[in-house]
């Protein structure tokens, strides 16, 4: 008998996740169906979301060479029934306060400090790059991570040095673009481009860096179609941007620097997106989507 959802104790709620705790070494990550933008919650939910960045996770975790904060398979005895398939158990890990980010395009708030001043978090970049320019070397570009409904913030590498030191800080960013690179391979090799990704990472009872939470799913990640790609416009994509650009548009109504809550998603809209990220899961595993990833079904 799988043990019931409500036998965990909840411990806290994000803005996709929720997280319980399973024992005093292991917690409990649900992938919910919600979607967030501009640092809402939106409405209605996304269906099979969760069970996408779920598999996305998965598949990424087994072929990055990095250690990770897994600690069962999909089908593992101690997820509950209701919400096998878009939860894992995974280690508890003490996390580091900084989204950890890796840019190989400019575009999104990249490019938004770039027009300001030619730099992003403090790196200089050459003259002349526009939307969806590829940059010369991938980027480390590090975020503050905010509270639901606030925003993240982009900071400089000088910040995170002065918050856990040059060792630690310079650790992080070699992971965070060695891991870029790797993917960004794997995404080349199927026809996809990954514009830019965040990840998050933690510490084991040693010490050593783990990398935890989601791991390149298109809630974290910018992935577009290599075919047809052209700097200066901005780029198709298998994320959310779909439903970002929906909310910016006269369509909505909506003005996204408003503290007013967001409109309800069209239905047109949720089955777009819908359709967005199982095609990215496909085409990135080469698997096919199947509502019970990791199970026998």
């Amino acid at each position: 008998m799988r043990p019931e959802l409500s036998e965990y104790p909840h411990l806290s709620a994000g803005k996709v996740r929720e997280l319980y705790e399973v024992d005093d070494d292991h917690l409990l990550m649900v992938a919910t169906d919600r979607i967030s933008a501009f640092d809402h919650v939106l409405s209605p939910e996304i269906p099979d979301k969760g069970r996408v960045l779920t598999a996305m996770s998965m598949f990424f975790f087994d072929k990055i060479g990095m250690p990770n904060h897994l600690a069962g398979p999909a089908d593992d005895e101690r997820i509950p029934e209701e919400v096998l398939g878009r939860a894992l158990v995974v280690k508890r890990l003490e996390m580091i306060p900084f989204e950890c980010v890796a840019r190989g395009y400019l575009t999104g708030s990249g490019l938004k400090e770039y027009r300001a001043d030619g730099t992003v978090c403090g790196i200089r970049l050459p003259e002349g790059l526009t939307e969806a320019s590829r940059l010369p070397e991938p980027i480390f570009t590090p975020a503050t991570k905010a509270e639901q409904g606030d925003h993240d913030e982009n900071v400089s590498f000088g910040v995170v040095e002065k918050r856990l030191g040059t060792e630690r800080a310079t650790e992080l960013r070699e992971a965070t673009l060695r891991i870029y690179s790797e993917a960004a391979d794997i995404a080349r090799e199927r026809g996809i481009l990954l514009a830019d990704t965040k990840f998050e990472f933690g510490l084991d009872g040693d010490g050593k860096l783990v990398l935890a939470d989601e791991v390149l799913t298109p809630d974290s990640s910018r992935y577009w179609p290599a075919e047809g790609w052209e700097e200066g416009k901005v780029q198709p994509s298998f994320d959310k941007q779909y439903v970002r650009n929906w909310l910016s548009s006269d369509k909505s109504g909506w003005d996204t620097s408003s503290d007013v809550a967001p409109p309800e998603l069209p239905g047109s809209v949720v089955e777009a997106t819908r359709e967005r990220y199982i095609e990215a899961y496909e085409r990135l595993s080469g698997e096919k989507f199947s509502r019970w990833p990791g199970r026998n079904a």
